[in-house]
């Protein structure tokens, strides 16, 4: 009985991870597809350029109050309405007249995005039990970074083999297969969660100050969660100049710099493979911990190196270990965050990481032009006080009830 109970928790895993993979794959494949078709319609750098602010301006303005709505509504109807809308305003792209108007399709895919993100961490920790999360997070990890790799080759051999526009509608039907798989999985919320009443400006302000108090209440989890945001904002700044590093800074060629890039993606995946095997013999606390030192170990070598093999050294070690900090914050959060809050935490979580990513980046920018060296040597160092103080703090004796490993369905 309980092996059927097993067999039949792992199913619904692998629909949920194959319809959150596509999408993930569909992501990829429309970034390359898009930014390529805005270059061919302008010929500007800047106006691909401001393809990248269209995403985070858009969690910022939805992530505000769309936890409200995550949870309260249909956690898998949402995700399905999510993709189909994602499929419809990719579909229209290439039917658009001018650069300002798929910049505005853009933003409703990146808010359609905005409310796929912690709705998908919700249902995800509605329907994993306990005892899974880690395995499932590892896999789930291996399927971005597989994503990440894979996304771009397919959207070249889609634009080689047809056009850019048939790489975008082929894009699109990505994200109706995705809603399929989601479909296949059954619904994770009681009438009880979805009759919590009607949605007001009053009810945010409640449900924001009801966030800030769990905060309050809960400050060891969002003070490592925040810690764990930061390191990914430095991260997000350093990789934004990782061409002018790699290339003006170190001097590597434009071959050497696409096999760093798949070198990151290969430690990553396997990283995510190792964890997947090893995940019952490795706590989420040492995940948190081997990781976060690691990954910004890799960085300083990063930061410091000055030739190809330095930099090779630095891609492998920060690409293996990102795989387990990924899934040992993942996991923590998972088994700690209640699910009836968990996408507005997400949420107002996500806002604050997306205004400190704007600002972090544009900041990172303008000193690089003073010296890019010194500047990613003083963030790389900026992430390793940031890791030592996320271990200082999961690894407290105090605070050991909050990494309790669940092992009753294994």
């Amino acid at each position: 009985m309980i092996k059927q109970v097993w067999i039949h928790k792992w199913k619904q895993a692998v629909l949920l991870l194959t319809g959150v993979g596509i999408s993930r794959l569909g992501d990829f494949i429309y970034l390359v597809a898009i930014n390529l078709l805005v270059l061919k319609m302008t010929g500007s750098a800047a106006a691909v350029a401001g393809l990248w602010a269209i995403s985070p301006l858009a969690v910022i303005f939805t992530q505000f109050w769309s936890g409200s709505i995550v949870d309260r509504g249909n956690k898998r109807h949402l995700m399905i309405g999510m993709d189909i809308v994602r499929a419809g305003a990719v579909g229209v792209i290439p039917l658009l007249p001018n650069v300002w108007a798929i910049y505005f399709v853009l933003f409703l895919i990146g808010m359609a995005k905005a409310f796929f993100n912690p709705t998908s961490m919700t249902f995800t920790t509605q329907l994993v039990p306990k005892y899974q999360r880690k395995q499932f997070n590892s896999i789930n990890s291996l399927i971005t970074s597989g994503a990440f790799i894979v996304g771009p080759s397919i959207a070249g051999i889609l634009i080689m083999i047809g056009s850019v526009d048939f790489a975008i509608y082929i894009n699109a039907v990505s994200f109706l297969v995705s809603a399929f798989f989601l479909y296949l999985l059954p619904n994770v919320d009681s009438k009880v969660e979805l009759n919590k009443g009607k949605l007001s400006i009053k009810q945010m302000q409640e449900d924001w100050k009801e966030v800030i108090d769990y905060g309050k209440r809960e400050s060891f989890i969002i003070s490592v969660y925040m810690l764990y945001l930061v390191t990914t904002v430095c991260t997000l700044a350093m990789d934004s100049q990782e061409v002018v590093f790699t290339q003006q800074v170190v001097g590597v060629s434009e071959f050497q710099f696409s096999l760093l890039v798949t070198i990151t993606g290969i430690g990553f995946v396997s990283g995510s493979l190792l964890i997947a095997v090893v995940s019952k013999y490795i706590s989420t606390k040492n995940l948190i911990g081997i990781g976060f030192l690691l990954v910004s170990v890799g960085y300083g070598i990063y930061a410091f190196s000055d030739t190809f093999m330095m930099l090779v050294i630095g891609f492998i070690i920060l690409g293996f270990f990102n795989a387990f900090s990924s899934t040992g914050i993942l996991t923590f959060y998972q088994n700690n965050i209640p699910v009836e809050r968990m996408g507005r935490i997400t949420s107002v979580l996500g806002v604050l990481q997306s205004i400190a990513q704007i600002s972090f980046i544009l900041l990172i920018g303008l000193l690089g032009e003073w010296s890019l060296r010194y500047t990613i040597i003083g963030v790389a160092a900026f992430l390793f006080i940031t890791s030592i103080a996320i271990i200082l703090l999961v690894y407290k004796r105090s605070k050991q009830k909050y990494f309790f490993e669940d092992v009753s369905g294994i």
